[in-house]
């Protein structure tokens, strides 16, 4: 007999989501009411309410690394609710010990940052992360004393496709008209390339160079369909922009933790050096919303310029602390390297290959998936995710980039696969499972 929810609890489920900002403008029709490790417990909200069990390949929105529920993040939940109560501008042992493990010597990312050279603020998502790096790039150029702007520099180079965030400081990096038309701009120039193509870059660098404050990047393009950069890329973009006196920013939000080592900014010579780092998602274990900002120390704010409520309170930390001594512990991130190769090639062979009606392509890293949607099935992906969820996955869809500049293809919306990183082989295998059935009925459907 199929479980369904009490009448109460649904009605209550039903009103909460009509008082609940929608923004996507069509959601699909479930809520979830509780979940362990990949599984998550979902009600249809149309009908009587039945319940159904699915697997959830997104992550939550990439953020919920190791799962619902996991052990080590309820004790860390239990610890924190004792620890003191710290703003920034006082210090607190947790967040030291944090920062200290993070980024003093011999720390996890001592390698990309190194220590005494690089200082940190959190911020409560990815988007208030990046907007804050902006702010980094823009007071670069003020005199703290007139707070007048010094020099000529008035141009960011971003990339086609680029998603970095929705705050109004930050749609000018995004190139479709879709997220710009009647928002205010950055108070500079910003222009777009296609990104993965360093010669044009260079290009533009060497043109340019005189006028650039800053290339804003990410290692892999997540909005625009999760999109891997050629080898080299992101070395000859940093040295391109470095040479010039520009500030290369890293946005690893989405990357953070999924391709197999904490930092995606790195390639077969090492570790590709930037001036700003915003990391976030899976930071908070899924648990807590939190973002870091790894900057230059020369880079900073005219004063309380960069104040916030929420900037590593100590209870974030030590969720963010214990989660991530568990990856580390546990060599999660070997696992996610490992794990991402088994992925792609089940994706590749049961959705692109099995099912070229509906998917186009595979791309990605680690656990940091994309599959982009063939065009006709693009414009029926509402239906298309409604179907995968009831039978069984539960998976997102990303926006693509798009149509793109000098004879580069459009890119369709892609289904990103982003699971934890406790998930296991058998979970995927069953993943993909999930979704090629439920792709199969979406084509009966439409048939």
């Amino acid at each position: 007999m199929t479980a369904v929810v009490a009448p109460e609890v649904l009605r209550s489920l039903r009103e909460g989501r009509a008082l609940h900002l929608d923004h996507y403008g069509s959601r699909p029709p479930f809520a979830a009411v509780g979940g362990s490790g990949i599984t998550q417990r979902m009600v249809a909200l149309e009908g009587a309410g039945d319940v159904i069990e699915v697997l959830d390949a997104s992550g939550g929105y990439a953020s919920a690394c190791l799962g619902i529920g996991h052990e080590v993040i309820r004790r860390a939940a239990e610890r924190a609710v004792s620890l003191e109560m710290a703003t920034d501008e006082i210090g607190s042992l947790e967040r030291s010990s944090l920062l200290v493990e993070m980024f003093g010597a011999g720390g996890l990312l001592a390698d990309h940052f190194p220590p005494g050279e690089y200082h940190v603020s959190g911020r409560s998502s990815g988007s208030e992360g990046m907007e804050l790096a902006l702010r980094l790039v823009l007071e670069s150029r003020v005199d703290r004393r007139s707070l007048r702007q010094r020099g000529d520099r008035d141009l960011i180079l971003a990339f086609e496709g680029a998603w970095h965030g929705w705050t109004s400081g930050l749609v000018p990096l995004l190139n479709r008209r879709h997220f710009q038309a009647g928002l205010p701009s950055a108070g500079v120039t910003v222009e777009h390339l296609p990104f993965g193509d360093a010669e044009l870059v260079e290009e533009f660098v060497s043109r340019h160079g005189d006028r650039l404050l800053a290339v804003v990047v990410e290692p892999i393009q997540g909005d625009a369909g999760v999109i891997v950069p050629p080898p080299g890329f992101l070395r000859r973009v940093a040295r391109a922009a470095r040479a010039r006196g520009a500030l290369v920013v890293a946005d690893e939000v989405l990357t953070f933790g999924k391709t197999g080592a904490p930092l995606a900014m790195i390639d077969d010579e090492g570790v590709v050096p930037t001036d700003i780092t915003v990391i976030g998602k899976s930071l908070g274990m899924g648990s807590v919303p939190v973002s870091m900002v790894i900057a230059r120390r020369e880079l900073t704010v005219r004063g309380s310029g960069a104040v916030a409520t929420s900037d590593l309170r100590p209870a974030v930390c030590a969720v963010v602390r214990d989660g991530l001594k568990l990856i580390v512990d546990d060599k999660l991130w070997d696992h996610a390297a490992a794990l991402g190769e088994h992925l792609g090639q089940r994706l590749r062979d049961e959705l692109v290959g099995a099912l070229p009606e509906v998917f186009h392509e595979a791309r990605g890293l680690g656990v940091l998936h994309g599959v982009e949607l063939t065009e006709a099935a693009s414009a029926r992906m509402t239906s298309l995710r409604e179907h995968v969820i009831r039978a069984g996955a539960y998976v997102e869809f990303m926006a693509g980039a798009g149509r793109r500049t000098l004879g580069r293809r459009y890119l369709f919306p892609a289904m990103r696969f982003a699971p934890a990183l406790i998930t296991t082989p058998d979970d995927v295998d069953e993943i993909v499972g999930r979704v090629a059935e439920g792709t199969r009925a979406f084509l009966g459907a439409s048939g």
